[in-house]
């Protein structure tokens, strides 16, 4: 008993004369240092970008810079389709323009309005034309800046007002084939941008509700003032209530002693659920119209009220 004794005293002995064991701590926080280049580098042609990414374009891209990185094509604009650039016709479609210009400006008293979507119920009332002339219009005001997008990807011509390329476009950054930059060109007024529809493709539904035009769209908004679609009519399929439901606000374009009451009235219901904003009058006839308007114009602009009135 004595040695098991001894035994363990010398054991506690040893024990207590060792040092003691340290138990590790966390490290006290340290001050975050936040670093940050002076400017992130502006993505370049080619380097795309997923639906998925969390950075923004807009959060480094300015409209300087922009406007310095896009193709610069030299664009011959119809006369007879732009009101800006005809004299004979200035007079009367372009003062029309203008009111209707005044009339989007007033709503954004009350709405966020940056993104617009023109469209129509059926082919051939005008929404092409408008969406065009409404641009330049807006691009007339000191420092306003317009980015117009051919949306219509299954029948584009918008390119075709303007007298600009028509591709590489809106359906070639779709599919991931270009980047923002590349498909974004600069009209004569360089306050004037412009997405063309891009190369012909089968599946254009498919396309705009992939993500990626909200993320462009997302970047591009906080650039430009407005920014502008020229839709396919809403009747015929379904990819201007795909557009509708990624804008601010939808003009809809009805076409004077031309478009059913009927049709007009489906629309503004096919419509109701995506901010139907106004209804605008194209092809007013000068004789019977109030006032003067433009015969291949627009007359009316009508606000919320009235085109809810409208459809009942």
């Amino acid at each position: 008993m004595s040695r098991i004794h001894e035994a363990l005293k010398k054991a506690e002995q040893e024990r207590a004369s060792s040092p003691v064991a340290e138990i590790d701590s966390p490290a006290p926080p340290q001050p975050a240092v936040s670093v940050a280049p002076d400017r992130a580098p502006i993505a370049t042609p080619g380097a795309l970008r997923g639906p998925d990414s969390i950075t923004s374009m807009s959060d480094y891209l300015r409209f300087e810079d922009l406007r310095a990185r896009c193709a610069q094509p030299t664009w011959h604009l119809d006369p007879d389709r732009n009101v800006f650039f005809n004299s004979e016709l200035s007079a009367t479609a372009a003062e029309q323009l203008r009111t209707l210009r005044s009339r989007l400006y007033q709503l954004r008293n009350d709405l966020t309005l940056r993104s617009l979507l023109i469209t129509s119920s059926v082919p051939g009332e005008g929404k092409t034309f408008v969406t065009s002339n409404l641009a330049q219009a807006i691009v007339r005001q000191p420092d306003r800046r317009v980015l117009i997008i051919d949306a219509d990807l299954r029948c584009a011509r918008l390119h075709s007002l303007l007298g600009a390329p028509a591709r590489p476009g809106l359906t070639d950054y779709l599919s991931g084939e270009a980047d923002e930059v590349s498909v974004i060109q600069r009209g004569p007024d360089s306050n004037l941008c412009f997405i063309p529809g891009g190369t012909e493709v089968a599946n254009p539904s498919e396309l705009l509700s992939n993500g990626r035009l909200k993320q462009l769209l997302d970047r591009m908004t906080p650039i430009f003032d407005w920014v502008i679609f020229d839709s396919p009519p809403c009747l015929p399929v379904a990819d201007a209530t795909i557009l509708a439901g990624l804008c601010d606000g939808v003009l809809l374009v009805v076409r004077a002693a031309t478009t059913p009451a009927a049709v007009a009235q489906r629309a503004c219901q096919e419509l109701k659920d995506s901010k139907l904003i106004g209804v605008v009058l194209n092809a007013v006839n000068q004789e019977h119209a109030y006032g003067s308007y433009y015969p291949q114009g627009y007359g009316y602009v009508y606000g919320q009220k009235e085109v809810a009135e409208s459809r009942n």
